[in-house]
């Protein structure tokens, strides 16, 4: 019976090209994309393809892939925190102080999660404009030009002709990526988004992963912010409103799944690339800047499209 039982079970099992195809194409459409788009934009201007512009493309994604790490932990766990894009403090405000505020505020949407039932959605952008409300009460409309030594150092300094600004959001990436695949921290946020009533009945105290994953949002969101600031040369206010959408994008545009469990930090540094190569090569051509935003739109769409699509075929071959 065992054998017979056994022998059934791997005749369910895909085989082919095709059937991998399929289960992987959440990891591969991104890399083809990419491809695809590097190769395009090296073929439309010669000035894409060098390392020169190599670094500017770094330059350009770290900011957001710091705050990205975070949002992989959150949307690994089946949430969303839109809160992101007006957490970053004013950098005249001291190193500490905003580092413990941006997880005040974590803890906050944290405590409306898990405490009060509120959806992260709705937490998060209530929380969005609190804190845009916070920055506006800081900065009053002013340009602030007053940063930190450190934080200048880090946002806009350079060592061995590498921006300190690349070496943080590697250093972050790693990290977020080491947590996740070789902790228990890690293995328990992809309980949690891979199956959160299984994780439950396992005895995983799910509202406390949650609202941890909020609070390291919270925290990448502020580092990504002062670092930002330093790059910018000043601070004010909605000065990050469209690293939201570059951040969720790089996430999602990179395979991670937004009904949780699925992915990582390996498919957020795909995603940064693609859409780093895309606003850079974009750059590069002779193209409307309005159309610009409808092209990001469209390779938005497409990757939610392939997101619920893999989704489905993944429920199809589980039943």
């Amino acid at each position: 019976m065992a054998s017979s039982d056994t022998a059934l079970a791997a005749g369910r099992r895909p085989r082919g090209v095709a059937p991998f195809l399929r289960s992987q194409m959440r990891n591969i459409a991104p890399f083809l994309t990419l491809i695809f788009l590097s190769a395009f934009f090296a073929f439309a201007s010669p000035s894409f393809a060098t390392l020169d512009n190599l670094g500017n493309i770094l330059t350009q994604v770290s900011v957001t892939g710091i705050i990205a790490v975070g949002l992989t932990f959150v949307i690994l766990c089946a949430e969303i925190d839109l809160s992101i894009a007006n957490i970053p403090l004013p950098g005249a405000v001291a190193i500490i102080l905003s580092i413990l505020l941006c997880a005040l505020l974590g803890l906050v949407n944290a405590l409306g999660l898990t405490v009060i039932g509120i959806p992260s959605f709705i937490m998060t952008l209530a929380m969005m404009q609190i804190a845009a409300g916070v920055s506006a009460l800081l900065v009053r409309g002013q340009i602030a030009y007053k940063v930190p030594g450190l934080i200048t150092t880090l946002g806009s300094g350079s060592i061995g002709g590498i921006p300190w600004i690349v070496i943080v959001a590697a250093i972050m990436l790693l990290g977020g990526h080491l947590v996740l695949t070789y902790t228990r921290f890690g293995r328990y946020v992809y309980m949690v988004g891979g199956n959160r009533e299984a994780a439950e009945y396992s005895g995983l105290n799910v509202k406390l992963i949650l609202g941890a994953v909020m609070v390291i949002s919270a925290v990448c969101s502020g580092i990504g912010g002062m670092l930002g600031v330093a790059h910018f040369g000043s601070a004010q206010q909605n000065e990050f409103d469209t690293y939201l959408l570059d951040s969720i994008a790089a996430v999602v545009v990179g395979g991670t799944s937004l009904f949780g469990g699925r992915g990582g930090i390996g498919n957020t540094i795909v995603g940064l690339f693609v859409l780093g190569v895309l606003n850079n090569g974009l750059d590069h051509v002779n193209i409307d800047s309005f159309l610009k935003i409808l092209i990001r739109g469209l390779i938005l769409l497409a990757a939610l499209v392939i997101n619920v699509y893999a989704q489905r075929l993944r429920e199809k071959a589980a039943e």
